[in-house]
């Protein structure tokens, strides 16, 4: 009873953190890019040692080499002087250094083998897992590029339908401004209709009395003829041609 209620806890717990990982992708790549550098550092640590033990081998096969040299001359010295006794300790000593050295020089080969190849799945394996992060960074771009297209388009969807929708409430405001329309057409109409004109007709031929009366009395105070105006008909041109001209009339001299 109590474990199928931990696996039911247990799963609720991994949808709920499923969900914030799916809300969440770059708090979670930045978490695995944290964990990349610390286990790259760890990794990092492992060489160290490692490659502190190929110098160690290193330093000890020179010194091993220095002394096969330093032994070698003392045997022979020794050999040549007649220090048989003397000469053969020095070569059971160069014998067994020899041995040593041949066995730190193999182990010395192994531990740079070894080394190189640690340092080549280091960097092939840190070179995969960055190019991971980085598609995974340009598909979480894509992926909210896409999410705001998707919700632009939906938007774009609905204002499509909503104003589709509202072709009544349209079709009444194009209506009521007709009618207002209309009903400011029929006022101008009306206003116009209930003009009194009689009185601006009045009021304009007064006007022109006054003005053909102002024009005549100043005619005759300068001495000039002034043609008669038909009232119907706009006056016909002179036979010979002559253009008439307002002012005192000139007489021909022969």
């Amino acid at each position: 009873m109590f474990k199928r209620l931990g696996n039911l806890i247990r799963g609720f717990f991994g949808l709920f953190i499923s969900g914030m990982e799916r809300q969440n992708p770059e708090a979670l790549l930045e978490v695995e890019t944290e964990n990349l550098r610390k286990q790259v550092a760890q990794y990092n640590q492992g060489l160290v040692s490692h490659a502190a033990l190929c110098e160690r081998l290193m330093t000890q096969v020179r010194k091993q080499e220095t002394d096969q040299r330093d032994l070698r001359a003392k045997t022979a010295a020794n050999l040549r002087a007649g220090n048989r006794d003397l000469a053969g300790q020095y070569a059971l000593r160069l014998q067994s250094l020899d041995r040593e050295l041949e066995e730190n020089r193999k182990q010395l080969e192994q531990a740079e083998t070894t080394y190189k190849e640690l340092v080549k799945a280091r960097d092939v394996a840190v070179s995969s897992a960055r190019a991971k992060i980085e598609a995974l960074k340009a598909g979480i771009s894509d992926m909210k590029m896409k999410k705001a297209l998707a919700e632009l388009t939906e938007m774009a969807s609905g204002m499509i339908t909503s104003i589709g929708g509202s072709g009544d409430t349209l079709d009444r405001l194009s209506t009521m401004v007709e009618e207002e329309r209309e009903k400011a057409a029929g006022r101008v109409r009306v206003a116009r209709d209930s003009m009194d004109t009689t009185t601006i007709h009045a009021k304009e031929a007064e006007q022109q009395a006054l003005a053909d009366q102002a024009l005549a009395d100043f005619a005759a105070k300068e001495g000039i003829a002034l043609e008669p105006v038909p009232a119907a008909t706009p006056a016909a041109p002179a036979a010979d041609g002559a253009i008439k001209t307002m002012g005192p009339a000139k007489t021909e001299q022969t």
